[in-house]
């Protein structure tokens, strides 16, 4: 049972100011609804480029997004999600070693999805050493229809269903159903999902995901390599896919009860 704390809590001692007003304007965002930049640096008694510098931050993180009129609103970091802690933590534990390997593999970032309603929250990141890279995106939420391992995610799930709960969701264009179930279908006879360069997804990246399963074999995660799309070759994609694939096999067989940690024989 959790247990809430109700007492005043006294200001600490010793505070972290960027910490301190960052946390205070992803609340105002929580709780006033969408502000300019200029009235959440009034209201904080900052500087306005101090406010754009947290609110960068914050909108990276995904404790805010910015509209199209430029106003800052609170983000999807701060919505409840449907994933089950505990089960997030054992996920990852099991698969880090293996995304550990699959980046050295590759040179590419890889990263660990759950999808969280119709949203895919990135629960792990490993980050490519190479120099031109796609960066850490840990604790990220993006809907799962514009990205690849949503895509991988979602081709798992009935479409009878799907088409359901897309119709319920109000960030989803119903205009996009009909392309997206064809793309859907793509992704099931393949058995991967590569990312098409959409809109809302971050430029110039290209994604390659595979959903992993889970001991009762439902859909439970993907992983995804990521990388430049100045760097993406379409002659190496089977090459990546197969790195993928391995490691997918290697974290449903830890997850089914195999070792939690990587073996000595996983390193060749």
């Amino acid at each position: 049972m959790r247990i809430y704390d109700s007492t005043v809590k006294n200001r600490p001692e010793y505070t972290v100011s960027s910490v301190d007003h960052a946390l205070r304007l992803a609340l105002l965002l929580q709780q006033e609804g969408p502000m300019r930049s200029s009235d959440l640096a009034e209201r904080l008694g900052i500087a306005r480029s101090t406010a754009h510098r947290l609110l960068s931050m914050l909108v990276y993180r995904g404790f805010a997004q910015q509209n199209e009129d430029r106003r800052y609103d609170s983000g999807l970091a701060l919505r409840p999600i449907s994933v089950d802690s505990g089960q997030v933590a054992e996920l990852r534990s099991r698969a880090l070693g293996h995304l550990q390997i699959l980046r050295d593999a590759t040179g590419e970032t890889v990263n660990l999805e759950v999808l969280s309603g119709l949203q895919v929250r990135f629960i792990s990141s490993v980050e490519s050493t190479q120099l031109l890279k796609v960066g850490d995106r840990d604790g990220q939420f993006f809907p799962a229809w514009d990205i690849s391992g949503g895509r991988a995610l979602l081709a798992a799930m009935p479409p009878g269903l799907l088409s359901e709960r897309l119709a319920a969701e109000p960030e989803f264009d119903p205009a996009q159903l009909d392309g997206l179930q064809k793309a859907l279908a793509l992704v099931r006879r393949r058995g991967f999902a590569i990312n098409d360069q959409r809109k809302r997804t971050e430029r110039e990246v290209t994604a390659i995901a595979r959903a992993l399963k889970g001991p009762d074999g439902a859909a439970l995660a993907a992983i995804t390599v990521a990388m430049p799309t100045s760097r993406f070759r379409r002659e190496n994609l089977a090459h990546l896919n197969s790195h993928i694939a391995t490691a997918v096999a290697r974290v449903e067989r830890a997850l089914a009860g195999g070792p939690p940690t990587v073996r000595s024989a996983d390193l060749g």
